[in-house]
């Protein structure tokens, strides 16, 4: 392997100044990734095999590729913790830590490109990648692995909550404003009412809980939210004290206690995220790199919060299911 430059790769999980410099110096000797995450908690990503999961599919993929944290390369985490006016002060750290990769989850991925258009940036998820020139060639400093549109998986996910709950009605919609659109279209279809329950920010959704205590549904859909991720216990609470279904975007809210997900496997997406880098440490460009799609989507049923709510799954969504939780 040729000289490689210095390179940086960085989760958006956190914003901590203190380590800065050390880690700026560490990574002298060898390339530094930095990863990026827009929820995820800081605690979680720490230590050669993180807790996070997705944080460490991403170094089980490095480790395939022969890149070890520590040994050759240096892998600095950061996140948002949930909070979205820290994404550019994340975004302006690591263009003064001169890394040379980026790993950007989600949203704050847009204000990382806005920050600099000569450091290489791997985005996951559609936030990430929007604006690129094509998939095929996205140009510039950005390439990644996008995810398909909040609707569709809306659509979708409505879907799997009515065939799973039959008697479901009138549906809460929590939903993080600006981020998601209600899929109307599909719940009209399905013979089912949305109740928007709009949260506006992360203060904003214990209000809105209590707004839903007022409301007459028999079940809640969480949509794709900037901060719903961090504040995930506290929503599964409610609907365990409410006794209410819950349809989730990502599988580690029914590994908390949530009934059931369906989306994209994110741990397949940062597992494939490791070889984008691979290439880009190894001197290729990101533009000219295309952008992949999901390959991999799972529907999640948690059995032990089914039968705490005493519902009965019906065997068709069994049979979908990749995994359930007993």
């Amino acid at each position: 392997m040729r000289l490689i430059r210095h390179v940086s790769i960085v989760f958006t999980l956190g914003i901590t100044l203190g380590p800065v410099v050390a880690e700026a110096q560490a990574a002298r000797t060898h390339p530094t990734v930095a990863v990026v995450f827009a929820n995820q908690p800081s605690a979680d990503l720490n230590g050669p095999q993180p807790k996070d999961p997705y944080a460490r599919a991403f170094v089980d993929g490095m480790h395939e590729l022969g890149w070890v944290d520590g040994q050759n390369v240096t892998i600095v985490w950061r996140s948002a913790e949930g909070q979205p006016d820290r994404y550019d002060a994340l975004a302006n750290e690591l263009v003064r830590l001169k890394v040379d990769v980026i790993v950007a989850s989600g949203a704050p991925g847009l204000a990382i490109r806005k920050a600099t258009s000569t450091i290489p940036i791997v985005g996951v998820g559609a936030g990430a990648v929007q604006g690129i020139q094509s998939l095929a060639r996205p140009g510039g400093n950005v390439t990644g692995l996008t995810t398909a549109s909040d609707k569709r998986f809306a659509e979708k996910r409505l879907e799997l909550l009515k065939e799973a709950i039959p008697k479901v009605s009138r549906v809460a919609y929590l939903s993080d404003i600006g981020t998601t659109e209600a899929p109307e279209a599909a719940a009209r279809a399905l013979r089912l009412t949305l109740v928007p329950i709009p949260v506006k920010d992360p203060d904003g959704l214990r209000p809105a809980l209590a707004s839903l205590e007022r409301q007459r549904v028999d079940a809640i859909f969480v949509a794709y939210g900037r901060f719903f991720w961090t504040q995930r216990g506290e929503i599964i609470e409610f609907a365990a004290r409410r006794r209410l279904p819950a349809m989730y975007p990502f599988d580690v809210f029914v590994g908390d206690g949530g009934l059931m997900s369906y989306g994209v496997n994110f741990v397949d997406l940062f597992h494939r995220a490791a070889a984008y880098v691979d290439r880009i440490l190894k001197g290729a460009k990101p533009g000219d790199l295309p952008v992949q799609q999901p390959v991999k989507y799972e529907l999640v049923v948690n059995l032990k919060t089914a039968k705490t709510l005493g519902l009965t799954i019906p065997q068709t969504i069994l049979l979908q299911a990749d995994r359930t939780i007993e």
